[in-house]
């Protein structure tokens, strides 16, 4: 860099310094101007893409939409609240992403909302054919964006990656006891405003970083015990429904983690990572504090990168030759810090792995997405 600190002066009495510096700053990559930059949950840019490389509108392939009109309505109204009540303090959901480089702004996605929400509505209450699962009525008042999975390394393809997750029954204890000593941690509120649990990996709390007599033992407080595959799969699919020998049972739901990121290719129990929880009363997605998370239903509720993809997106995915499924973008997760080629699917409450895994079968694990955004009509 010092060698092209030279004084204005001797521009003047030595032009060949121009044109050298001319040939630099043209030989220079410029990011084309409808480049948008992928960034990962803390803000940080990440790499640039060509929004119409990844979204293109197409015509809707010939099938057969299904989905249960009653739960997506649940998911729709919810997620149009958030918008409603927490539009201008949550930054992220004001990002219109890269669907911004192809015409799609925020406003566009609650418009999709509400009309989505008014249709099933009247259709419901009217006993009426369900008009969003009429191929033809999407035809007509919907464009749709062909999704192109996109991968930094290079291999992209047109099919999204579609992985599963869950909500698992597990057996809990309100005190430790015999295989049951895994604490499932929340934080006190008198220490809400505090950052002293981003002292801890997991690895150091599950050593007993919160033990009795520990300096921040007070800071905290036990909701539940599991067993350490219990804990991990709290901590994985983020959120619990635990059952205790009283016959009482109680969703727990993540509230916040110790800012270490989600390290791919390491594995579940080894991450750096961990979570804190809050009692709720159902199954929660994405939220900016765990008072305001959307209440999400199974079936019709898919995880994606809400910084880049964003909060609400309507996806329509294959999910066998000629059957779509369609639901909404309503949770996230460390997998998608960031991820354009991916999304997850909220499967159900299930018992164990084994029940899981029977039920993914029947799921493609690539497959094509579209994204839904209402027409100006």
């Amino acid at each position: 860099m010092a060698a092209l600190m030279v004084r204005p002066q001797c521009y003047r009495q030595s032009p060949l310094w121009v044109l050298l510096l001319m040939g630099i700053a043209l030989a220079r990559p410029a990011a084309a101007a409808s480049d948008y930059t992928v960034v990962d949950e803390f803000g940080q840019s990440q790499y640039r893409v060509n929004p119409q490389r990844i979204f293109r509108e197409q015509p809707l392939p010939p099938g057969q939409v299904s989905f249960d009109p009653e739960e997506l309505l649940i998911v729709l109204i919810n997620t149009r609240r958030y918008f409603r009540e927490q539009g201008e303090r949550d930054a992220v959901i004001q990002r219109p992403g890269v669907l911004g480089g192809v015409g799609v702004q925020v406003e566009d996605v609650t418009r999709t909302l509400d009309f989505m929400i008014e249709t099933l509505l009247h259709d419901l209450t009217q006993a009426q054919p369900i008009r969003l699962q009429n191929p033809d009525f999407v035809r007509t008042h919907f464009r749709v964006l062909a999704w192109q999975a996109h991968r930094p390394q290079g291999n992209d393809s047109s099919q999204l990656r579609l992985t599963k997750y869950a909500v698992f029954r597990h057996p809990g204890r309100r005190q430790p006891q015999g295989e049951f000593t895994q604490a499932l941690y929340s934080i006190n509120d008198a220490w809400a405003g505090s950052e002293f649990y981003k002292k801890y990996t997991k690895q150091e709390v599950l050593a007993g970083a919160y033990a009795p007599g520990r300096p921040d033992a007070e800071k905290v407080t036990p909701l539940a015990y599991l067993t350490r595959t219990g804990l991990e799969e709290a901590l994985l699919q983020g959120t619990i429904f635990i059952q205790f020998p009283d016959r009482t049972t109680s969703y727990f739901n993540v509230d916040r983690n110790n800012g270490l990121a989600f390290v791919r290719g390491v594995s579940p129990w080894e991450q750096k990572r961990y979570w804190y929880f809050r009692e709720v009363n159902a199954i929660r997605g994405y939220g900016s504090e765990i008072g305001n998370k959307i209440a999400i239903r199974p079936g019709v509720t898919f995880a994606g990168d809400v910084w880049n993809v964003g909060l609400g997106r309507i996806v329509l995915l294959e999910r066998a030759p000629g059957q779509w499924m369609l639901g909404a973008i309503a949770d996230t997760g460390g997998a998608f810090l960031p991820n354009l080629a991916q999304l997850d699917y909220l499967a159900g409450i299930f018992d164990g792995r084994r029940e899981f895994f029977a039920y993914n079968r029947r799921l493609p694990e690539y497959t094509q997405a579209y994204i839904l955004v209402k027409k100006d009509e």
